[in-house]
C-alpha cells in the first residue's frame, strides 16, 4: 500500500465551493428582499411630551402633511426644515392608512437636511 505524504486538498476545495455558492445565493435573496422578515412590534412607546422643543410632522389618511399641527405641503415642509436646528428632535405621526410614498418623502427630506433625531410615534400593543 502506498503511503500518503501530503493532504489531499481536492475534497476540501469542493466543500468550500459549495458553501460559497450557498452563501452567495442567500446573500442575494436578502439584498433584494425575497426573504420574508417579521419586524418587531414596539413594546415601549416614548412620548416627546417631556421635551420642551421638538418638531411634530404628521401625515393623515388623506396623505396631507402637517408641521406642528398646521397643514402644509411637502415643499413648504422642506423650506421650514431649512431654518430649523439640526439637533431638534423630530416626532412623526403617520396614519396607518397613509401611502408609504408620502412617508418616504418626509424621511428623505429629513435626511437631506441632516436631521438624525427622528422618532415615529406608535401605539403600544399593551392593553
Amino acid at each position: 500500500m502506498k503511503r500518503f505524504d501530503q493532504i489531499n486538498m481536492i475534497p476540501f476545495i469542493d466543500v468550500m465551493l459549495v458553501l460559497m455558492a450557498v452563501v452567495m445565493t442567500t446573500a442575494s435573496f436578502v439584498k433584494i428582499g425575497l426573504i420574508d422578515v417579521n419586524l418587531p412590534v414596539a413594546q415601549q412607546v416614548d412620548s416627546p411630551a417631556s421635551q420642551d422643543n421638538y418638531i411634530e410632522i404628521g401625515i393623515n389618511d388623506k396623505n396631507e402633511f402637517f408641521y406642528n399641527g398646521e397643514k402644509t405641503t411637502l415643499d413648504d415642509l422642506e423650506g421650514r426644515l431649512q431654518t430649523a436646528d439640526k439637533r431638534t428632535p423630530i416626532q412623526m405621526r403617520v396614519d396607518k392608512a397613509a401611502v408609504f410614498d408620502a412617508f418616504i418623502g418626509v424621511i428623505t427630506t429629513l435626511k437631506h437636511h441632516q436631521f438624525d433625531n427622528i422618532s415615529i410615534e406608535t401605539l403600544s400593543d399593551r392593553p
